[in-house]
């Protein structure tokens, strides 16, 4: 009986410090990931927006023409 309760103290130990241990850097791991998941919205949304066709790209496309036709 005092070797299943010590062995369950232990278990509650461990338990205790490796959840002081881990809990912060889990937390850092899961705010990472939040950060490279927006970054990669964001670059996807950018890169869509300036996708060929688009009005933005063709404003981008005739400025660059206007600014060569009057730099002959």
């Amino acid at each position: 009986m005092g070797k299943a309760i010590a062995f369950v103290v232990g278990l509650v130990a461990v338990g205790w410090v490796a959840s002081w241990l881990l809990g912060p850097l889990l937390w850092y791991l899961f705010l990472g990931a939040l950060v490279l998941g927006g970054g990669a919205v964001l670059y996807a949304a950018a890169k869509r927006s300036l996708a060929p066709g688009t009005r933005t790209q063709r404003r981008i496309e005739a400025a660059a023409r206007t600014y060569r036709m009057r730099n002959r």
